[in-house]
């Protein structure tokens, strides 16, 4: 699996864990998979969580730093629309758990 893919598998996660995805995090989501140039087939599997299985293995083997960078890029992306649930604060503390950080 690709970075980038993964990147966006495991921001989607967490922008659903609430049960709620807002506009403003779904616009946040296609901007994210703009910028790192996904491809449709990509887009769609990110979107219907779709082969997400591998994400936190490829993120996994990053160095320490940007995963760390990572995490706080994906609390910042959970707190766009106004409100960081504790469904969201608990998916991301689970992903970093699962990518090797563990001072969320």
């Amino acid at each position: 699996m690709k970075e980038s893919v993964a990147r966006c598998h495991l921001l989607a996660r967490i922008l659903a864990a609430d049960g709620i995805m807002a506009d403003k995090e779904r616009v946040m989501l296609q901007a994210k998979m703009n910028r790192l140039g996904l491809s449709d087939e990509e887009r769609a599997q990110v979107i219907h969580f779709e082969g997400a299985k591998g994400a936190e293995a490829c993120i996994r083997a990053l160095p320490e730093e940007a995963r760390q960078a990572m995490i706080s890029e994906f609390l910042s992306a959970a707190f766009i629309d106004g409100n960081l649930s504790p469904l969201e604060v608990a998916e991301i503390k689970k992903i970093a758990r699962a990518i090797g950080i563990e001072d969320v």
